[in-house]
């Protein structure tokens, strides 16, 4: 018998947090796209925003640059770049600073070696692996369940998909505040350096946050799919 990839914990459990990801995508998109639009009383732009909370931080090595695509922002531990996508990098609009200045606190998370940051980058390898091979490791132990041939060689299979699953899951798990302190050191800086109004500081708060759901229906996600595959375990048993 072949085991189904669409069940009933399937349909209740990750169908939900797919709905609230693809939810999520769209609320990102739109509140970026109407801040966007809304240009901030200083004229700042993306790059100088990033570069003055760099510099009022006491960072000196880290390189701004443009990278090409849309919300494609992103801070590399690994060669201390911050890279600002085109809507970012030369704007002068509330959501582009708030963007700016979110990835200059990823930046200063590892310039001040803060632990969940840490955390988080020493999972990645853990992470990858483990999304891209514990799903399928489990769900072959799975299969395997039943039959007297296998016996506790299925067991071995799907335990072993779940331990490298679980720390995928905990990798999203970790995402989550070192996102959300990110954004508050990016709102508090702006505020401190003067960057934005308190009106524009609300813009770009909620550009922040509409992005930040992101991150909580992805580990939603990896944990309602982690949560079926152990129900099915107990079923097939």
């Amino acid at each position: 018998m072949i085991f189904p990839m669409i069940d009933d914990y399937y349909i209740l459990l990750v169908v939900p947090t797919l709905l609230l990801s693809l939810w999520a995508q769209f609320k990102v998109k739109s509140t970026f796209s109407k801040y966007s639009k809304v240009s901030s009383s200083r004229k700042i732009t993306g790059i100088d925003a990033a570069n003055l909370l760099l510099k009022t931080s006491n960072i000196n090595d880290v390189r701004v640059e443009a990278v090409g695509g849309t919300l494609t922002d992103h801070y590399s531990p690994m060669d201390k770049k911050l890279r600002l996508s085109d809507p970012v990098y030369n704007s002068t609009s509330i959501a582009a600073i708030g963007v700016a200045a979110h990835e200059a606190g990823h930046a200063i998370q590892h310039a001040t070696h803060w632990g969940p940051l840490v955390l988080r980058s020493t999972l990645v390898p853990v992470a990858n692996i483990g999304s891209r091979f514990g799903p399928i490791l489990a769900m072959v132990g799975l299969f395997m369940t039943g039959s007297e041939s296998y016996g506790s060689f299925s067991s071995m299979i799907f335990n072993i998909g779940i331990l490298l699953f679980s720390g995928a899951v905990l990798f999203y798990l970790i995402t989550l505040p070192v996102e959300f302190n990110a954004s508050s050191r990016a709102l508090a800086l702006l505020r401190s350096n003067n960057v934005l109004t308190e009106q524009e500081l609300n813009g770009a708060k909620k550009v922040l946050s509409a992005a930040a759901l992101t991150y909580v229906a992805s580990a939603l996600t990896a944990i309602a799919s982690l949560l079926r595959l152990i129900l099915l375990s107990r079923r097939r048993r």
